[in-house]
């Protein structure tokens, strides 16, 4: 039999993450970086970092707090991207806090106020950045999960949880402003100012576009596009923040 003919074309570029701002990002890698095709996956951050070890996406978006030390991103990518090298750089910064119902009726204005008995809660899913900063403020604050009524009722991703608050089907959920502005019914209370960054593994393929990448992140044209976007703050957009 003959040796069968080899597949041709782009090269698929995988981009993990929910955020719009790796929309705008997929579709300016596509014209800047030939040979490469730019493929989106909505993941969470965390579920997203392990996927990466395991070698199934390229460029990971992450926003996981750790509460102990208050740093974004760095402690868990060092845990779960242990023996690999890596370059670690700043997509933007965007606030993150509760949904609540128009008006505020229930004056919700602090984490510790969702340990208020019989408040109804929207969750995330495991893995999610918006899952891992509930969790840890739950922890910091001393607050039992299971104290919370909805904690196992799952959005999978910030408009969905919106939605919920905005139907009065719950009266509190987790996740950035972004969100906030596209879903009529709620307010924001910002509690939180998160860091949006991205991974990039510096295996042999990668190492070739990397630099671009970087290129494109501090590029007037894709920052342009970012700041007509209400809600980012691009002050170290393309600052690379570690590499291994």
């Amino acid at each position: 039999f003959p040796a069968p003919t080899p597949l041709t074309g782009p090269r698929p570029l995988v981009i993990t993450g929910q955020d719009i701002s790796l929309d705008i990002l997929a579709r300016h890698m596509e014209k800047q970086l030939p040979g490469w095709r730019p493929l989106r996956a909505q993941a969470g951050s965390l579920d997203s970092l392990i996927a990466m070890y395991r070698g199934e996406a390229d460029i990971v978006s992450t926003h996981l707090l750790d509460g102990d030390s208050g740093e974004y991103n760095l402690p868990y990518i060092r845990k779960l991207l242990v023996g690999s090298s890596f370059v670690v750089v700043n997509l933007l910064s965007r606030s993150a806090g509760l949904y609540v119902q128009q008006g505020n009726p229930l004056k919700l204005a602090h984490w510790s106020d969702l340990n208020r008995p019989g408040l109804r809660f929207v969750n995330r899913e495991k893995g999610s950045g918006a899952r891992v900063l509930l969790d840890e403020q739950l922890r910091l604050h001393g607050m039992k999960p299971e104290r919370l009524l909805g904690y196992e009722r799952i959005q999978n991703n910030h408009l969905g949880v919106a939605a919920a608050v905005a139907s009065g089907d719950a009266d509190v959920g987790v996740g950035i402003e972004k969100a906030a502005s596209l879903v009529s019914g709620i307010e924001f209370i910002p509690l939180i100012q998160e860091r949006y960054d991205l991974v990039c593994l510096k295996t042999k393929d990668n190492e070739s576009w990397i630099p671009s990448l970087v290129q494109l992140l501090r590029s007037d044209d894709f920052r342009k596009e970012l700041q007509a976007l209400a809600g980012y703050d691009l002050s170290r957009t393309g600052e690379i923040l570690l590499e291994t």
